[in-house]
C-alpha cells in the first residue's frame, strides 16, 4: 500500500480516522517506554533481587551501546525501496524482535548476571528501535505540512498515553486482587507483548505510506556526519537530550522519592503517576494546536517553562497530601507530553529543510538521531542508581534508610531536572524555520517531486535508485 509522493499527494488532507489508526502503534511503544523508565529498574532491583548498582550499570550500558545501532537502522530505512513501502517493512520486522526481547526479560531471576541482563535488554532495545524509529519516520512523511505534522504527532503522543496509563493501572488492579508487585510488572510485559502485533496490524492494514521521490545520487556514509554540523540539527539534539534527561532522571527515581521522601504509598504514587501520564491526553492535542498558532519552537518554550515552574513547587507541597499533588502532576504531565509533540514535529520540519538542499531523504536518520539522544539521556538517568548506592540509599523492598540518604535522594531527584528542562526550551532561541519558511520548503519539494516523478529509474531494495510509478 505504498504510494509515491507528488505535490497533490503531499498536500492531501489526512482524515482523523487515518491519523488515529496510525497512532495506535504508539500504545505498546509508550507502554514499554514508561515500564522501562519507572518499573523495570525497580523490579529487577527490589523484586528479582539483583544488586542496585548492577541494574543501573546494565541499563546505562545497553542504552549507550544501542545508539550506533539506531544510526545504522535510520540509514537503512531511508535507503529501503520496496513495493510494500519504506518504513512499514521495518515496522513489521521489528515487531517479533521486540516481543522476543520482553519474553527474555520474563526469564530473569536472582542468578542472572550483569552480562545476561545486558544481553536481554540489548535484544529488547533492538526491536524497540526498529518499531519506534520506523513509526516516527513514517509519521514524518504521513503528515508533511506544518499543520498536519503537528496533528499526527499530537495523536501519536496523545494515544500513546493510553499505553502508559495501562501499565500504571495494571499493577494497581493486580495489587487489589492480591497479586504481588512482581506479578504486576510481569503482567505489564505480557500486555505489551500482546498489544504490539495487534496495533501494528491495524497500522499496516489502514495507513498508506508515501514514498519520497529522490534524485539519483550516490550516497556515502560520510554524508551523514554532515548533519551534526548543521545549527538546526545541533539545537534539536541538544533540546531533545535535555527534555528527555530531566523527566527521565525523575522517572528513574520516582517511586523511591514519592514513597520515602513524600510519604505516599506505592498505590498512591502509581495513581499520581497515572494522573501525570493521563494528562498527555490533554497536553498533546493542546500543544499541537498551540504550535500551529505560535510556531512549534515557541510552543516548546511554553511547555518547558511551565513544566520547570511546576517542578519548583514540588518540594514545598505538604507530604502525603494527594489533593495538593494531583493538580500539579496533571499540569506537568500535560506539558511533558506537549514537549515531546513539538520535538517530534520539529524533527520532521528540519528533515524537510535538509532534503530540499541535497535531494535525499533524511527522515529515518533524523529520528534515529533524536532516539539516540533520548537513549543517552536515559542512560545517564539510570546512573542515578549508582549515585544513590554510593551515598548509602537502600533500594531493597522493606529497607530502612537514614535521614541523610533520603535527603540525598531529594536533591538528586529535584535539582537537575529543573535546569535540564529549561535548557531544552532555550535551545530554540533564535530558531528561523518558521511556519512561513516551512511552507516555502514544502512548495519547492513538491515541485521537485513532480519533476522526478516524470523520470522513472530502476533500483533495488536498498540501492540509490528505484522504480517510480506515479
Amino acid at each position: 500500500m505504498a504510494t509515491t509522493s507528488t505535490g497533490k499527494a503531499a498536500g492531501a488532507r489526512l482524515s482523523p480516522a487515518t491519523i488515529l489508526t496510525f497512532a495506535s502503534a504508539s500504545i505498546p511503544v509508550q507502554a514499554l517506554v514508561l515500564a522501562i523508565s519507572v518499573h523495570f529498574p525497580r523490579y529487577f532491583a527490589s523484586e528479582v533481587g539483583l544488586p542496585l548498582a548492577m541494574v543501573g550499570a546494565a541499563f546505562a550500558m545497553v542504552r549507550l551501546i544501542d545508539i550506533p545501532i539506531d544510526a545504522v537502522l535510520g540509514m537503512g530505512m531511508d535507503r529501503t525501496r520496496t513495493r510494500f513501502g519504506r518504513y512499514r517493512v521495518w515496522l513489521v520486522l521489528g515487531t517479533p524482535v521486540m516481543m522476543a526481547g520482553l519474553f527474555l526479560l520474563l526469564q530473569a531471576n536472582s542468578s542472572t548476571s550483569q552480562l545476561g541482563l545486558s544481553g536481554m535488554l540489548l535484544f529488547l532495545y533492538l526491536g524497540y528501535s526498529m518499531v519506534y524509529l520506523s513509526h516516527l519516520a513514517w509519521g514524518g512523511v504521513l503528515g508533511p505540512t506544518y499543520e498536519q505534522r503537528n496533528k499526527v504527532f499530537g495523536a501519536v503522543i496523545g494515544l500513546g498515553v493510553a499505553g502508559s496509563v495501562a501499565v500504571l493501572v495494571i499493577p494497581i488492579v493486580m495489587g487489589q486482587m492480591g497479586y504481588s508487585d512482581a506479578e504486576g510488572v510481569r503482567a505489564m510485559m505480557w500486555f505489551i507483548i500482546l498489544a504490539l502485533p495487534v496495533t501494528v496490524a491495524i497500522v499496516i492494514a489502514t495507513t498508506p505510506e508515501r514514498l519520497t521521490i529522490e534524485a539519483p545520487k550516490k550516497i556515502r556514509i560520510a554524508d551523514y556526519f554532515v548533519l551534526l554540523r548543521r545549527p538546526n540539527v545541533i539545537r534539536l539534539l541538544a533540546a531533545d537530550l535535555c527534555a528527555t534527561l530531566g523527566p527521565g532522571w525523575m522517572a528513574a527515581l520516582y517511586l523511591f522519592y514519592f514513597q520515602d521522601s513524600r510519604g505516599f504509598t506505592l498505590a498512591e504514587a502509581n495513581i499520581l503517576l497515572m494522573i501525570y501520564i493521563a494528562a498527555g491526553f490533554a497536553g498533546a492535542p493542546f500543544t499541537a494546536w498551540l504550535g500551529n498558532k505560535l510556531g512549534k519552537h515557541y510552543g516548546l518554550m511554553v511547555t518547558t517553562t511551565v513544566y520547570s515552574l511546576g517542578l519548583v513547587m514540588v518540594p514545598f507541597l505538604p507530604a502525603g497530601s494527594f489533593a495538593a499533588f494531583a493538580p500539579g502532576m496533571f499540569v506537568m504531565g500535560a506539558m511533558q507530553a506537549g514537549t515531546v509533540v513539538m520535538i517530534r514535529a520539529l524533527t520532521g520540519d528540519i528533515a524537510d529543510e535538509i532534503r530540499l538542499e541535497n535531494g535525499r531523504e533524511w527522515m529515518g536518520l533524523m529520528y534515529a538521531l533524536t532516539i539516540a539522544t533520548t537513549k543517552i539521556a536515559s542512560g545517564l538517568s539510570a546512573l542515578t542508581f549508582v549515585l544513590l548506592a554510593a551515598v548509602g540509599y537502600q533500594a531493597a523492598s522493606g529497607a530502612q534508610n537514614s535521614r541523610e540518604a533520603i535527603e540525598a535522594l531529594q536533591l538528586v531527584y529535584i535539582v537537575g531536572p529543573i535546569v535540564f528542562v529549561m535548557l531544552a526550551g532555550a535551545c530554540f532561541i533564535g530558531y528561523k524555520l518558521t511556519p512561513e519558511r516551512h511552507a516555502e520548503i514544502r512548495r519547492k519539494l513538491e515541485e521537485r517531486d513532480a519533476i522526478y516523478a516524470e523520470a522513472p529509474t530502476l533500483g533495488g531494495l536498498t540501492g540509490d535508485e528505484m522504480v517510480v510509478k506515479p
